[in-house]
């Protein structure tokens, strides 16, 4: 008897395949820091875009120093 698995190839194109990995997409991103004697300040930011939408966010963050 043949336990072998039989496996089934095909090939696919690259439009389909952009649909199952997700597809195209673009982003951006974006940071600032800042640093001084009194303390320190980030900001981060990206974008990015999908063929299903767009999703946006940001951060911001802040320590001041103790002297």
């Amino acid at each position: 008897m043949n336990y072998t698995p039989q496996v089934e190839t095909a090939e696919i194109s690259d439009a389909d395949l952009d649909a199952v990995s997700g597809g195209l997409a673009a982003g951006v991103s974006g940071g600032a820091f800042l640093h001084s004697a009194s303390g320190d300040v980030c900001v981060d930011m990206f974008a990015a875009t999908f063929a299903e939408g767009v999703v946006a966010g940001a951060s911001a963050g802040a320590h001041a120093a103790a002297h």
